[in-house]
């Protein structure tokens, strides 16, 4: 290689800095960190402005503003089902599991049979007369639902019952008080 290649191969072909040479150049740049800051807080706005509606359904649903109206549904035939003894059922709709206790003559209770801590299936056990949940060893008191040992923090949603024409009814679900 001749003197005057060796000059021309370590020159920039034009008359701009390396680094900068390509910063003035049509659209080059036109999202620059402001622009970028910009359309990120307008994308944030978007999105919390299109969750609004979604927020206002559950908070309605988790403050009981709005109660839910179940229909009624036969249980079992009151002779069908012996003091101490338990039964499954399925209520208010035909996946959620349920467990009716008659636990008197006359005193009957029933409670959705997932367990608040992890929905495991929860069991009644006539010997010791409480609630059990198998897969944490929750355990739940039959009168009230409340959990009396274990993880769970919260009680079994109660199934609201009634007697009539010598059968077992559950008639709706009580929310939550805490």
């Amino acid at each position: 290689m001749d003197e005057q290649q060796k000059k021309n191969n370590n020159r920039v072909p034009f008359d701009e800095d390396n680094y900068t040479h390509n910063i003035h150049k049509q659209n080059e740049r036109s999202l620059d960190r402001r622009s970028f800051m910009k359309l990120m807080v307008g994308a944030a706005g978007v999105f919390a402005v299109s969750t609004l509606p979604w927020g206002t359904i559950a908070a309605r649903e988790l403050t009981g503003l709005r109660s839910k109206q179940y229909e009624a549904a036969k249980v079992a035939d009151i002779s069908a089902v012996k003091v101490g003894d338990a039964i499954e059922f399925a209520y208010p709709g035909e996946h959620d599991s349920a467990l009716l206790i008659r636990l008197g003559e006359n005193e009957y209770k029933a409670y959705q049979n997932a367990c608040t801590h992890l929905k495991c299936p929860v069991y009644w056990s006539k010997e010791q007369g409480e609630m059990l949940c198998p897969c944490h060893h929750g355990v739940f008191d039959v009168k009230t639902g409340a959990p009396t040992a274990g993880p769970p923090r919260r009680p079994l949603p109660e199934i609201v019952l009634k007697q009539e024409q010598g059968a077992i009814f559950a008639t709706g679900v009580k929310r939550y008080d805490t």
